[in-house]
């Protein structure tokens, strides 16, 4: 079926939705494609597409297909039904729309539904399958994309978002609903539970279990914003609670679907800052916290020397690692049998750190899912879960939850600055004691925006280009290449080849000489080809100099592909 026999299949539709309908009937020819051409997938981070009409769009008819899918694989498992099903949604336009019709879908199939009343962080709804015993979770956001955008977050029954071997069935269930406009939403409402504060009051009280010294002098001011989103049900609380001095940067401590008060919903974007700065540089305050709109990610700006240093996910991992290995070691806490965590898209440095301290390491693809699934393995008695990031922001220092947490970032971040401070330091200088003890590691991402299916298509011939050729540069030596996709490592200096175990996805590392790498994988959340550096360099200078060099290199590279 073609972009226009879909679009005309909803257009004859006499029970579509009045104002997808108004939509549908204003769209021309270029807009029918974008929207009908294909199918929201799922990607990294479930489903994520703008709002509106179409196959390609986020609307009642995908999320209720996506919703019988998923409740047909979650069927299959021990009694399902009477284990249920948890669903939080988040600030955005249709996400309580998005989250009452899943329930309803959802009830109608015989499960009982925990419901969130009011927008909750997606760290919350993690928690709370594991809390009820549930089969499977559903989180309805887009984390940090624009306003036009929503989405749908699945998890299994261990709070962990699906990894592909699980989410692949979910998709084979799906793909067997032809009629999407037919499914039925009307039965056992009374199975849905509505939840809300007794679910904070339990989740908040594992969040801070957390704290490792509890005495530390929190003389110091924190502002904090949740840019519009979840964070704000939590995060001034949790930090009052412990006796931190904390100011919510109240224009943005409301719950706006179009983030009117920032210019950006994404904590990973300077802009994001700019009244959070404002605000502390008037009140005098030396940190500001910043969490995105499902409140899973933590970015943060530091004062120092009169100015405000933002930091990235990278080095924010770093500090926190390094205080919690330095913390845990000084109070006899350390396990003998530590496992931490990361992306092969992350810092290299968080590694160095965890092996001074005797950590086992694991490398897993972008996705905290692929973290979750880790933390998980723990319980068989493999090890001991210390500690996982990803570069974007995200970590998760408990594993009480199964994705990234940023209400536990908070509380381990400002203990982290609390103990510098007493000591004399800032974070700024806390993470310059920590490369001149290591190298300088730094890193870098381009962000290519490719809209469209011409983007997506061009995206691919990227892809394939480094896929199939032999590339060179000038100023780095390619020692091995890692082709996921393909699940092949290559070798450059012994010419040979050697299978890798990893799940296959559409991602190319090479690494270099020096503990040098970049990464190039498209988004699974966005129209965009992402490509990640990192460097290490004896000084902070030589480290800037090489990763600048790095990026033109392999940009220049990634120019000459039409």
């Amino acid at each position: 079926m073609n972009y226009l026999e879909k679009a005309n299949l909803w257009k004859n539709n006499p029970n579509l939705d009045s104002a997808l309908k108004k939509e549908l009937n204003a769209m021309d020819d270029k807009a029918l494609q974008e929207a009908f051409t294909t199918d929201l997938e799922f990607g990294t981070g479930g489903l994520r597409g703008i709002l509106g009409a179409g196959t390609n769009r986020m609307n009642i008819y995908i999320v209720s297909k996506a919703t019988l899918g998923f409740g047909r694989y979650l069927s299959k498992f021990k009694e399902a039904f009477k284990r249920g099903v948890a669903i939080a949604h988040d600030n955005r336009h249709q996400s309580k729309e998005f989250a009452r019709i899943s329930a309803e879908v959802l009830t109608t199939l015989g499960f009982h539904v925990y419901l969130f009343e009011e927008l909750r962080p997606t760290p919350e709804l993690s928690y709370a399958v594991r809390h009820f015993g549930c089969v499977g979770g559903i989180m309805i956001t887009a984390s940090h994309n624009p306003k036009e955008y929503n989405g749908y977050k699945i998890y299994d029954g261990s709070g962990c978002q699906l990894v592909p071997k699980e989410a692949d069935q979910v998709i084979a269930e799906i793909n067997k609903i032809e009629d999407y406009f037919a499914i039925d939403h009307s039965k056992n409402h009374d199975n849905i539970e509505y939840i809300g504060r007794e679910v904070d009051e339990v989740y908040m009280n594992e969040v801070k279990k957390i704290v490792l010294r509890p005495n530390l002098d929190k003389d110091f001011k924190l502002v904090y914003t949740p840019l519009h989103g979840t964070g704000q049900v939590f995060a001034p609380e949790v930090l009052k609670s412990v006796g931190y001095d904390v100011y919510p940067l109240a224009c943005q401590m409301t719950n706006d679907p179009d983030f009117s008060g920032v210019k950006t919903s994404n904590p990973e974007n300077k802009e994001a800052y700019d009244e959070a700065i404002a605000y502390a540089k008037e009140i005098g305050a030396k940190i500001v916290l910043a969490t995105d709109p499902d409140a899973d990610r933590l970015g943060i700006a530091v004062e120092h020397q009169g100015e405000y240093i933002l930091f990235t996910g990278n080095q924010t991992a770093s500090l926190v690692l390094d205080y919690i290995l330095k913390t845990r070691k000084e109070l006899n806490i350390l396990p003998k049998d530590g496992y931490v965590f990361t992306t092969n898209v992350s810092s290299t440095l968080p590694i160095a750190i965890a092996e001074k301290y005797g950590m086992q390491v694991e490398i897993t693809l972008t996705g905290f899912k692929f973290i979750g699934e880790k933390a998980r393995e723990m319980e068989s008695g493999k090890g001991t879960y210390v500690f996982g990031f990803e570069e974007s922001y995200g970590c998760l220092v408990s594993d009480f939850v199964r994705d990234k947490d940023s209400i536990q970032a908070i509380l381990m971040l400002c203990e982290t600055a609390a103990y510098y401070r007493e000591k004399g330091m800032d974070l700024v200088e806390a993470l310059q004691a920590i490369y001149e003890e290591y190298g300088y590691y730094k890193e870098g991402i381009t962000n290519i925006s490719l809209q469209g299916l011409a983007g997506a298509a061009k995206i691919q011939r990227i892809m394939d280009y480094f896929r199939t050729k032999e590339i060179t540069l000038k100023n780095f030596e390619i020692l091995l290449k890692d082709d996921i996709k393909l699940s092949v490592k290559k070798d450059y200096k012994k010419n040979t080849t050697e299978n890798i175990c990893l799940p296959k996805s559409n991602v190319i590392k090479y690494y270099l000489n020096d503990n040098m790498w970049f990464v190039l994988r498209p988004s699974g959340t966005e129209p965009k080809l992402k490509v990640y550096y990192g460097v290490v360099g004896k000084t902070e200078e030589e480290a800037k100099a090489k990763l600048q060099e790095l990026t033109d290199e392999v940009l220049a590279i990634v120019h000459t592909i039409d």
